[in-house]
């Protein structure tokens, strides 16, 4: 009989998270929804009330009006070109900065790596100025290599990637030198392959960073022809008003590519965050 009472507690307990989580999720994906129906609506159907989730006329010519009012294509194409890069860019440079703060000892290996992990601490505002005169002295400026330049390293990425190596058993890395391995072959044949997770949560934190990059761009790039996906939607916004039909349109276009990143990586996602915040 107790027995039993326990069961239906556990069934009551597990219906009534699952509702919560089902009214949270809805709530997420109103805003989603939102954007969705106001892509297809003017400024007047937008700001109506009560809310109209269905168009009384579909304006498919906001999304047409998208790309001939501001070379879209071209933004579109230059924030793809500038997240991937980094991503990547990321992904080698943190991992390789994690081994060595994982399976490699030397003296002070700890405390060089608690100094790397201070600068979480300090504001991006803080260095903004500073990295952006280091950024013009070396002539990159106005140029699609600032950017990159100026993200191409991550403390976060290094502690997300070292919690996953330190988790890596350290017989394996011992075995292989002992067969004569070096460190660059242990790293990329043993510890690498090993840190999908962390890798796949290194790649979607990134490339959602960079895909809605606003401040960077709007400071380091003036030329037209350069400009970001973010820029070209915030050029709709003048001081006269704002086209929030054509914002909507593009910000739906912009959401694809994080969908795409988010629905592929969701798996890994999970797991690594779930995984780095219970080991170190």
């Amino acid at each position: 009989m107790v027995k039993g009472t326990g069961n239906l507690k556990t069934k009551a307990s597990r219906s009534g998270l699952f509702a919560i989580m089902l009214i949270l999720g809805i709530c997420m994906i109103i805003p989603f929804l939102w954007t969705l129906s106001a892509s297809f609506k003017n400024n007047n159907e937008i700001f109506s009330y009560p809310i109209k989730w269905i168009p009384e006329i579909f304006r498919w010519s906001n999304y047409k009006e998208v790309c001939e009012k501001i070379p879209f294509i071209a933004y579109y194409l230059n924030t793809l070109k500038i997240s991937i890069i980094v991503t990547v860019g990321q992904v080698v440079t943190c991992s390789l900065a994690a081994y060595s703060f994982s399976k490699m000892h030397y003296p002070g290996r700890d405390k060089i790596f608690l100094c790397y992990l201070a600068t979480l601490m300090v504001p991006w505002h803080v260095i903004m100025i500073p990295q952006f005169i280091i950024i013009k002295n070396l002539g990159l400026n106005d140029s699609h290599w600032s950017l990159i330049l100026i993200n191409l390293f991550s403390a976060f990425g290094v502690f997300l990637l070292r919690q996953f190596m330190m988790g890596i058993p350290e017989e394996l890395s011992e075995a292989a030198r002992i067969d004569g391995c070096g460190e660059f072959k242990i790293y990329s044949t043993i510890v690498f392959p090993m840190c999908k997770p962390g890798i796949a949560t290194l790649v979607v934190f990134t490339f959602n960073f960079m895909w809605n990059d606003y401040m960077a761009p709007m400071i380091y790039l003036t030329s037209e022809r350069l400009r970001t996906i973010q820029i070209g939607l915030a050029s709709f916004r003048t001081q006269y008003g704002s086209e929030y039909g054509l914002i909507m349109a593009g910000t739906v276009c912009a959401l694809i590519p994080m969908l795409l990143i988010f629905a592929v990586g969701q798996k890994y996602l999970v797991e690594g965050v779930a995984f780095s915040g219970l080991k170190g």
